[in-house]
């Protein structure tokens, strides 16, 4: 686990770590956390992570892979852990070689019933020192959380921790639900225990820099729409009006700070008299910033759907910047679903309504892009102008239909920019059903496969 640098070394390592995780971290943040590296007490484990959270987080999202880079680049122990048990006394076996698991588990549920965390943390040490070991080829040690939960099941120890907490009250009630809640809890947090001294030991074995690539997972604005689970997808919308607010001030100060408008000649000319017609100084006109008008015309069939509802969540929680904001979407033909999000309301209920009451089904419910931008450009022939913006937003596989190019490259050409945020990786546009190679040579197809890449494209689409 040696990094080499010493102290220094490894601090620009673990903060490379968590560039690579995704965490961002700018040079100036390194400096701040090194100068506190001189403040604070370095024998103080818990300080160093305060210092380094305060230096380099900045969004509370992160905060867990922070915590998880740390506890490998920072561990609190390293090498062989002493023995113990619930007490504090060596841990024994039966003189066999073989493990005591009943004892290990009257040991746990101990721990439990009293949540003294420091002991169940070096109880959690020796357990995967004695059951989580397993040899390798080659006499390597390989070690797994899920040999020590297995072991000692500490699920089955629920029944008999809630006998012992609730003492004789009656169940069913409100003691029953809290006693429940911690029970629960502190298996979960002996379960992060295990998980987290698993990762100490395979980095002391392989070396932390390997290790950290695959101990964290993906943050949630890294994770592809299409591959988001329910819980991704849940954490992405949680962060919608908070990435919204990040990007209406940065686009705010980026046009108050932005470019001139035109030269005001009458200006220039005047004040060039006192420097004897020489036009030293040059005056312009107010910058008057462009609002342009949003149009969003999405695919809301199968998996492309998460990312089209996240889209205009996002859309929605941005509609200050815009002047207008139109939202349509379709399966196989197409509705205006513009009605469903009013000012003030949830949006959550707007995306429930759209999916049960708009009228996105035609024929047989399987993507139609051509059908439904026809439809979309013979029934609202006013949606798309010289002042939209058109967005539209979905993987073109057309299940080898027609395309309706002429229809789209018609309303491209109305419109003042016009994109096709395409959720796929470009590596599989145009393969199998895919229409993207068509409908590219009409429109701007851009590859958004998660939230970094969309917060990007939302900052082209509304320059300064």
């Amino acid at each position: 686990m040696a990094v080499e640098g010493g102290l220094l070394g490894r601090e620009i390592a673990f903060f490379d770590a968590l560039r690579e995780a995704g965490v961002p971290v700018a040079l100036s943040e390194v400096i701040d956390a090194t100068r506190a590296m001189g403040v604070v007490d370095l024998l103080d484990r818990e300080a160093l992570r305060q210092a380094f959270a305060a230096t380099a987080v900045k969004r509370p999202h992160h905060r867990p892979t922070f915590d998880r880079l740390f506890d490998l680049w920072w561990p609190a122990v390293t090498g062989e852990p002493t023995p113990v048990d619930a007490e504090g006394t060596p841990a024994e076996g039966d003189g066999d070689g073989e493990v005591d698991r009943d004892a290990l588990r009257d040991a746990l549920r101990e721990l439990l019933l009293t949540g003294d965390e420091d002991a169940m943390r070096r109880f959690a040490r020796e357990a995967v020192a004695t059951l989580g070991r397993s040899d390798g080829a080659g006499g390597r040690q390989n070690w797994f959380s899920y040999r020590v939960l297995r072991g000692l099941s500490p699920e089955t120890l629920v029944s008999s921790l809630l006998d012992a907490l609730l003492a004789g009250q009656q169940r069913g009630g409100l003691a029953e639900k809290v006693a429940r809640q911690t029970v629960q809890e502190r298996i979960r947090q002996f379960q992060e225990m295990v998980e987290a001294e698993v990762r100490r030991r395979l980095a002391e074995d392989r070396g932390v820099e390997q290790i950290s690539r695959t101990a964290v997972q993906p943050l949630s604005e890294q994770v592809d729409f299409l591959r988001a689970s329910r819980d991704d997808m849940a954490e992405l919308r949680r962060q919608v009006f908070p990435l919204a607010r990040r990007l209406a001030t940065r686009l705010t100060a980026r046009r108050r700070l932005g470019r001139s408008g035109k030269l005001d000649f009458r200006r220039t000319v005047r004040a060039s008299l006192g420097t004897g017609g020489v036009p030293l100084v040059t005056h312009h006109k107010p910058h008057k910033p462009h609002k342009p008008e949003l149009t969003v015309l999405c695919d809301v069939s199968g998996s492309v759907a998460g990312f089209a509802h996240f889209t205009l969540m996002l859309s929605y929680a941005l509609r200050e910047q815009f002047t207008k904001v139109r939202a349509f979407a379709f399966i196989d033909t197409c509705d205006e679903v513009t009605r469903f999000f009013t000012p003030g309301g949830d949006v959550a209920d707007a995306l429930a309504r759209m999916s049960a009451e708009a009228d996105l089904v035609w024929f047989d419910g399987h993507s139609d892009y051509g059908h439904s931008i026809e439809e979309f450009a013979k029934r609202y022939p006013d949606a798309v102008g010289p002042r939209t913006s058109l967005l539209i937003l979905g993987d073109a596989r057309n299940n080898y239909r027609a395309t309706g190019v002429p229809a789209l490259k018609k309303l491209v050409a109305q419109a003042r920019h016009a994109y096709w945020l395409n959720p796929e990786p470009a590596a599989y546009w145009g393969s199998g059903d895919s229409a993207v190679t068509q409908y590219g040579e009409v429109i701007e197809m851009v590859e958004c496969r998660n939230a970094v890449q969309l917060e990007d494209f939302v900052q082209k689409l509304l320059p300064g």
